[in-house]
């Protein structure tokens, strides 16, 4: 089975200026030299890309999204961004209405950058902010100041960029109700477009995983429940719609690129440990830098999973509840043949019981109170 919406392409940048005290992505400092090191080996990946679709039984087609992810992208030199860019119109193309973004560390954007990128095509900026909080940012290692945060939104909007997303987090250490509100209010003066607001999650391995000790207390469970449900209040009433359980943007401005991931739309991922999408085949790229710098042809690639009927339902079940508008019944039954009810009724009834369900217009989506046990009930619809 595939899926027939159009495609997107993510490329995993993995350096930034120093790793956050709370990340577990595929990333780290570099030199200049391996940087270009890589990006050359993204471009012969990228031309390599076309043939090897083939042999998977996909084929070369324009994208409709693109988003430059790490790391942080925005560390490259900003002719590196347009080879990048040239590579992709050269051998696949973009839609007329491509949606391509940028992830940017407040700090790494200068004017020059922002007015290339523009002209080459970028038309979306994500910026990790995360607190507006400066003793917060520097608990949880980010490089960057409110200031320039602000800063670097400046010079994105003087760029000509009328798209941008602003990345939060919440619970973070030693954070308060009131610091995290102060944040949410001035970000919202920033009148960006898009904003994503997630919960701290503490990740094994990571420096604040490992010294959580020296750090302030994180907030309570009951705290970080109220954290998100006073960021739903406020962002509702600047405007912003609530499509996704962690995203809000003004009305038409939902991240396409993230959209596909939920709606399990054929993808495909360029770079170090990046996925890819094609039917149902989900492909990994090799983790190790240096032999990914030296990788040609069918070497960028090192595992891949074959999913059955059964697990693709499942993922477009938790993928789909996601979003605020659901599960598509109608959707669902024209893809796999077979309705949800037939294949999940126990936990359906189970949820919609419980009150954390419920079916309205066609679709299968989580209440309120779903949303804050959201991994419990997307738990229920893995198929043994």
């Amino acid at each position: 089975m595939k899926n027939k919406n159009t495609r997107g392409i993510y490329l995993h940048i993995p350096f930034c200026v120093r790793k956050c005290h709370y990340c577990d992505f595929l990333s780290a400092p570099a030199d200049e030299h391996t940087k270009g090191q890589y990006v050359n080996a993204l471009i012969r990946e990228i031309k390599e890309a076309p043939a090897w679709l083939k042999e998977q039984g996909s084929q070369t087609f324009a994208f409709s999204t693109a988003f430059f992810g790490g790391g942080t992208p925005s560390i490259l030199k900003a002719e590196e961004i347009v080879r990048i860019l040239t590579a992709i119109r050269e051998n696949f193309g973009f839609t007329a209405d491509a949606e391509i973004t940028m992830e940017v560390n407040p700090g790494t954007l200068t004017e020059e950058k922002a007015r290339i990128w523009h002209e080459a095509g970028v038309n979306r900026i994500s910026f990790g902010l995360q607190s507006a909080d400066d003793e917060e940012l520097k608990r949880i290692g980010r490089i960057h100041t409110f200031a320039k945060f602000q800063e670097s939104f400046r010079i994105a909007r003087e760029a000509g960029f009328d798209n941008i997303n602003v990345d939060l987090m919440s619970a973070l250490p030693g954070q308060s109700m009131e610091s995290y509100e102060e944040t949410v209010r001035k970000v919202l003066e920033m009148k960006p477009e898009h904003i994503s607001s997630y919960s701290l999650i503490l990740e094994e391995g990571t420096y604040l995983y490992d010294h959580l000790k020296e750090f302030p207390e994180l907030p309570d469970e009951d705290m970080e429940r109220a954290m998100y449900h006073r960021t739903c209040e406020m962002l509702k009433q600047a405007g912003f719609i609530h499509y996704e359980i962690s995203n809000f943007s003004l009305p038409g401005r939902e991240c396409r690129h993230n959209q596909s991931y939920w709606d399990r739309t054929e993808y495909l991922g360029v770079g170090l440990g990046s996925a890819t999408l094609i039917g149902n085949k989900r492909f990994t790229g090799i983790s190790s830098l240096k032999e990914y710098l030296k990788a040609d042809k069918d070497d960028f690639r090192e595992c891949q999973e074959t999913l059955d009927t059964k697990d693709e339902m499942s993922e477009y079940m938790f993928l789909g509840l996601r979003m605020m508008k659901g599960v598509s019944l109608r959707a669902f039954e024209d893809l796999f043949g077979m309705s949800v009810m037939e294949v999940f009724s126990e936990s359906v009834d189970k949820h919609i019981k419980d009150g954390t369900l419920k079916l309205s217009e066609g679709s299968l989506s989580l209440t309120e109170r779903g949303i804050d046990v959201a991994n419990f009930v997307m738990s229920d619809f893995l198929v043994d």
